[in-house]
């Protein structure tokens, strides 16, 4: 496997590796770490790619048409090998592409391209999911990126998540990795939530009209956070995740998510399901700030 892409200006520095395309620091240029180290005491993810679903499958089982097989939470793509097809000191992209393995399972042609490129104190992350088959292509997608919780210099000060829209949406809560039907009454009180271990002991709270953008930190005005931009509007799902006790925040923004209760395996009905037409393609992406 090839060593890391490493990233720098100024501001940050980046290192993305090759299996899953994944983020594995996220520095500034005072050396303070925002992302999640992928310790296995928690969890040994950092930042995975999601696709060609979200969340879990019933029974771990997906289908596309007739076609049934076996699929982990979140698909493949977080546990295979990119191929860089392009670097600078500020910039890569990754590739991932059908195999005989990945057909196996997900019966269709893809090109599936990881950017990660510094800008300023700005990282964008962003995805392009084309379909060079012949077929129609269901699927869906997300970013998983985790951020230290509490964040450097941050010490015991509460951490909120705060949204730009000020909205307060209705929440669903997972039960096995399937979405219970009911609606929650959002956490959010006009666009701010203060994060506490017990709000998550159920597992990740997901919010399927969640937002456009929000700030993650501390809410005192001298608190350093950071701030994220859901890049091209279509990323119309949002989940938080924590670990009872873990020292890092799942701030995730997804088009697709899990299936409710009772739901088929087909991909194509999984709520917000993107499906592309032969030659079609589908990007996403996400915009992380260090703010003040």
């Amino acid at each position: 496997m090839s060593s890391l892409c490493q990233l720098r200006n100024d501001a940050l520095t980046v290192a993305v590796a090759p299996l899953g395309a994944e983020m594995q620091y996220l520095r500034t240029s005072a050396g303070d770490d925002l992302l999640w180290s992928g310790d296995a005491a928690y969890w040994t993810g950092r930042a995975p790619v999601l696709f060609p679903i979200v969340g879990r499958a019933p029974e771990d089982m997906i289908a596309v048409g007739d076609h049934r097989a076996p699929m982990k939470q979140h698909g493949f793509a977080r546990r295979s090998v990119f191929e860089v097809v392009e670097q600078t000191e500020t910039m890569c992209r990754h590739l991932l592409t059908q195999s005989d393995e990945s057909r196996a399972v997900y019966p269709f042609d893809f090109d599936l391209e990881i950017r990660h490129e510094i800008k300023g104190a700005t990282l964008h992350v962003s995805a392009t999911v084309r379909n060079t088959g012949v077929s129609p292509m269901p699927f869906g997608f997300g970013f998983h990126p985790a951020f230290r919780f509490p964040l450097p210099h941050a010490g015991s000060d509460a951490h909120h998540v705060t949204l730009a829209d000020k909205s307060s949406p209705d929440m669903r809560k997972i039960d096995d990795g399937l979405l219970r039907a009911q609606v929650i009454e959002s956490p959010f009180t006009q666009g701010d939530l203060e994060l506490h271990d017990e709000m998550f002991a159920e597992d990740a709270l997901v919010f399927p009209n969640g937002a456009r953008a929000l700030r993650y930190g501390p809410a005192t005005p001298s608190g350093k956070g950071i701030s994220l931009d859901f890049e091209f509007t279509n990323l119309p799902d949002l989940a938080l995740w924590r670990p009872l006790g873990a020292p890092f925040l799942c701030i995730e923004p997804w088009h697709g998510t899990a299936p409710y209760i009772g739901d088929s395996h087909q991909i194509a009905e999984r709520p917000n399901s993107t499906t592309l037409a032969a030659g079609g393609e589908a990007r996403f992406g996400y915009a992380v700030t260090v703010s003040a």
